[in-house]
C-alpha cells in the first residue's frame, strides 16, 4: 500500500476547516497517513482555533504561518516535510465520503505513466461539477467568468463545454490536461522535482500552472470511480477583488505558456 500525506491551506472558515479534517480522518484509516493544516495567517484567529482544536488523532500536524503569501505558498511550505509516496492537494471545502485517498494513491502506483490525478467531484446536492479541462485556453477561461452567459448563449456554452471535456466519456479514466486545485493527487518525488506551486501566484491558476510543469513528467489522469464532494464557492464570480486577482493569475499563465492549446509532451 502507498504512503501517503495531504495537505489543507485554510484562510478563515474555521467550522468548515474543521468539518474536512474529521471527514479526511475517518475516511483515511492507515497509521502512516499525515494531514497537514496550514493556516495561512487568518485575520479571524483560525489558525489559533485550529492549533487548539483537539481532533484526537496524531495524525493531523497544524501549521501556522506568520504572513500569507498564498494559496500556493501554503501548500509549498510543508514540501520538505513529506515523506510520502503520494501527496495530496486539498481544499478545506471537500469532504470525503469513503476512504478514497488509499484506493487512487494505489492507482497511481498501479499506473508508473500516471504522475497525477484527481477524482470526480460533486456539489453537495450531488450534482457533478465539470472540473477536469483542457489546457487553458484565453477564450474558454475569459467566458467562464460570465456563467451567466454560459448558461444562456449557445456560442458560449460550446466554448465551456469543450473546455470542461463534457464532448468526451467521463465515466472512465481518462487522461486531462488541468488538474484541479481542490483535489489534486501528485506523486510526491514529482511534486518536488517541480519545486511545488509557483509563488508568482497568489492565488487562482497555480494548478493549471502546476499541471502543465507536471506532465513534463507523465500523465495527468481523470478518475472518476473515486468521488468526493466540493463545495466550490466560486468566489471570483461574486467578489471583484478575486475577479481581479484571477485576471492577473491568466495573464501571467498566458506569459509563461502561450495562447496554444497543445499540452506540454510527456517525458517521464
Amino acid at each position: 500500500m502507498a504512503k501517503i500525506s495531504a495537505c489543507i491551506v485554510a484562510y478563515c472558515d474555521y467550522d468548515e476547516v474543521c468539518t474536512a479534517v474529521r471527514s479526511i480522518l475517518a475516511h483515511t484509516p492507515g497509521p502512516d497517513f499525515r494531514l497537514y493544516v496550514v493556516d495561512n495567517a487568518s485575520p479571524d484567529g483560525c489558525g489559533e482555533k485550529l492549533a487548539g482544536t483537539p481532533f484526537g488523532d496524531s495524525r493531523v500536524e497544524v501549521v501556522r504561518l506568520p504572513h500569507n503569501d498564498g494559496f500556493g505558498s501554503g501548500h509549498n511550505s510543508v514540501l520538505d516535510r513529506l515523506d510520502s509516496d503520494v501527496h495530496f492537494i486539498l481544499n478545506p471545502d471537500v469532504v470525503l465520503e469513503d476512504d478514497i485517498l488509499d484506493g487512487m494513491a494505489d492507482w497511481l502506483m498501479d499506473h508508473p505513466a500516471v504522475v497525477m490525478a484527481t477524482p470526480q467531484l460533486h456539489f453537495p446536492d450531488g450534482r457533478i461539477q465539470h472540473l477536469p479541462r483542457r489546457k487553458p485556453r484565453i477564450t474558454a477561461m475569459a467566458v467562464r467568468q460570465f456563467p451567466a452567459l454560459v448558461e444562456k448563449v449557445g456560442f458560449f456554452r460550446r466554448i465551456n463545454e469543450r473546455y470542461t471535456m463534457q464532448d468526451e466519456d467521463l465515466t472512465q479514466p481518462q487522461p486531462i490536461e488541468f488538474c484541479t486545485g481542490s483535489f489534486m493527487a501528485v506523486r510526491t518525488d514529482v511534486f518536488r522535482k517541480v519545486g511545488g506551486f509557483d509563488r508568482d501566484y497568489f492565488m487562482y491558476v497555480e494548478d493549471a500552472d502546476l499541471t502543465q510543469r507536471v506532465l513534463c513528467y507523465g500523465k495527468v489522469y481523470l478518475l472518476p470511480q473515486f468521488t468526493a464532494i466540493h463545495a466550490w464557492h466560486r468566489d471570483p464570480v461574486r467578489d471583484k477583488r478575486k475577479f481581479w486577482m484571477q485576471v492577473r493569475s491568466m495573464v501571467l499563465f498566458f506569459k509563461k505558456w502561450g495562447f496554444g492549446s497543445s499540452p506540454v509532451p510527456n517525458n517521464p
